[in-house]
């Protein structure tokens, strides 16, 4: 798996980190995967509750000490 595009959502809030995924996941071909950086605890939900309702499929999810990555693959 080759990530296309990392957003740096560290030290945003809810809603910030998915709306900063979904406008990126937008402007990338299908079959892309973009990594997002959060450290917002709401992230932990808010992320792939916004995969499961968008349609785009939650590769992997790693909790790091100072932050979380999720991987994101575009679907649709």
């Amino acid at each position: 798996m080759t990530v296309t595009e990392t957003i740096d959502a560290r030290g945003l809030l809810c809603p910030l980190p998915v709306l900063k995924l979904r406008k990126r996941l937008k402007s990338v071909p299908v079959g892309d995967v973009v990594e997002l950086w959060a450290d917002d605890p709401a992230a932990i939900v808010d992320v792939p509750h916004f995969c499961a309702e968008a349609g785009h499929e939650l590769v992997s999810q790693d909790d790091k000490t100072e932050h979380a990555v999720y991987r994101v693959k575009k679907k649709k």
